[in-house]
């Protein structure tokens, strides 16, 4: 079964923390990566640019109306997803239980419901 993965950080706490300990969160990102894409639970990964760079669309009555940043201002912002393959939601789990950013933030993990064809 396919589970999307979002991963939330504060930005401005990931930004503070020092150069050698985002230095090794990031290498210990790249590891598990790798190993998810070793073992073949990884179908799509990547980070996202800052929030300040995301606008948000809405149509509304035929108007189009476009919003700079996200929709909703918290402290946190979605900084990235995984898209993994997982027997059932406790694999994918714990899957998701060793990745660092979790540590920094929260990953909320959500089945995919296939869209089927006309």
């Amino acid at each position: 079964m396919k589970y999307l993965c979002l991963v939330y950080e504060e930005e401005a706490k990931v930004a503070a923390l020092p150069g050698h300990e985002l230095a090794a969160i990031t290498d210990e990102d790249r590891d598990e990566l790798a190993e998810l894409q070793r073992s073949g639970n990884c179908l799509a990964s990547a980070r996202l640019q800052p929030a300040e760079m995301a606008a948000t669309v809405r149509v509304r009555n035929g108007s189009l109306f476009v919003s700079d940043g996200p929709i909703v201002r918290t402290k946190e912002q979605l900084g990235g997803f995984h898209l993994i393959d997982a027997r059932d939601l406790n694999d994918a789990i714990r899957i998701v239980a060793k990745m660092p950013r979790a540590r920094l933030g929260w990953i909320e993990v959500r089945p995919l419901k296939e869209c089927e064809p006309r």
